[in-house]
């Protein structure tokens, strides 16, 4: 799977995508300036979510409109939050263009056909669903319809959910991933369920995500050794600042420091390997081998008072030492000596 300049999967390294969702605050500066951070921070991608409060929501006060207990929104009503919440689709021509000077991925999150349609005049490299949108299966038919990559979060999906959008989009040949998600703000580490990313990877064939809203920067970097290709977290450039995510995303110094601990566990899973590296060979010499402890005379007989393994490893390996016990000695061997096959008889 290739996004941009980038491809994901086994041999790759991982993806790292920013969202920036309302962290901007309602001010195209700060949004400039987020993106400027996040170039900073080592992303590979920022990425950005396109609806307004019409196209997502119902301007209703019914109570089933309003936001109840368990949420950094709650007592909200939804149509007030996300109309505080979203990205003015007039900075969008902005934003992509600025990514592209930065050499940034720069892609979205749309929520109805409207924004698919839109952001298709930017050319995006992928597109992104979110969590509550994995069970709009129309809107995923029509992003995949377009022909372009897609990232698929599954938080709150059973595995049927992510079955039933998995094949609305195969239909269309479209390469994707799928993120595993808690969909929690912010999530605990311990609800987490980390282990599900191989099950993910090994039920669907496709390169395997996280999407994370925990405060943690050790939660991705376990997903990255359990086999994740794409992390995708919430960036804003400080939680002092009120806003509707702010609370569950990384500060720039944060993200950086996550960057740089995935890159070094990328480094250190390597691939499979049995035997010495290059790194050890200096180090070789100090593994143990036998070594002639009490002299002996030629024609005498080896017992175990006359070797010992020891450090370093000049002599045979001491697996032979039951083999070398009983035999005659050669030549005079003096305390010291590394043993050889050529200091004993073989009967």
């Amino acid at each position: 799977m290739k996004i941009g300049r980038s491809l994901i999967g086994e041999g790759h390294p991982c993806y790292i995508v920013a969202e920036v969702s309302a962290n901007h605050g309602g001010q195209i500066s700060k949004a400039r300036d987020l993106l400027y951070a996040i170039k900073e921070s080592g992303a590979d991608a920022v990425k950005l979510q396109t609806y307004t409060a019409d196209t997502i929501t119902l301007n209703s006060n019914r109570p089933e409109f309003q936001i109840g207990q368990g949420t950094l929104w709650s007592g909200n009503n939804l149509h007030r939050l996300y109309s505080e919440a979203y990205t003015p689709w007039e900075w969008h021509a902005e934003l992509f263009e600025l990514a592209a000077t930065l050499e940034l991925d720069c892609f979205s999150s749309p929520f109805d056909h409207s924004a698919v349609d839109f952001l298709e005049a930017f050319h995006p490299p992928a597109y992104k669903i979110a969590s509550f949108e994995l069970v709009d299966i129309p809107l995923i038919e029509y992003v995949a319809a377009k022909g372009r990559p897609m990232i698929m979060s599954t938080g709150m999906a059973s595995l049927q959910e992510i079955q039933d959008a998995v094949a609305a989009v195969k239909k269309t040949n479209v390469p994707f991933a799928l993120l595993k998600c808690t969909s929690a703000y912010p999530a605990l580490a311990s609800a987490m369920n980390l282990r599900t990313i191989p099950i993910l990877k090994d039920s669907f064939q496709v390169p395997i995500g996280l999407s994370d809203h925990s405060m943690s920067i050790e939660v991705p970097i376990v997903a990255v050794g359990l086999g994740a290709k794409v992390i995708e977290k919430h960036f804003t450039l400080s939680r002092n600042e009120p806003g509707p995510d702010s609370a569950f995303s990384l500060e720039p110094v944060e993200f950086r420091k996550m960057v740089d601990s995935i890159r070094l566990a990328e480094e250190a899973l390597g691939e499979i390997n049995f035997g010495q590296t290059d790194s050890e060979e200096a180090c070789r010499q100090f593994r143990r081998s036998l070594y002639v402890v009490k002299e002996i005379k030629i024609g005498e007989r080896f017992t175990v008072e006359h070797l010992r393994s020891v450090r370093p490893a000049n002599g045979l390996p001491p697996k032979f030492l039951n083999q070398i016990i009983g035999q005659l000695a050669t030549e005079n061997v003096p305390v010291g000596t590394p043993m050889s096959w050529e200091l004993c008889k073989l009967e």
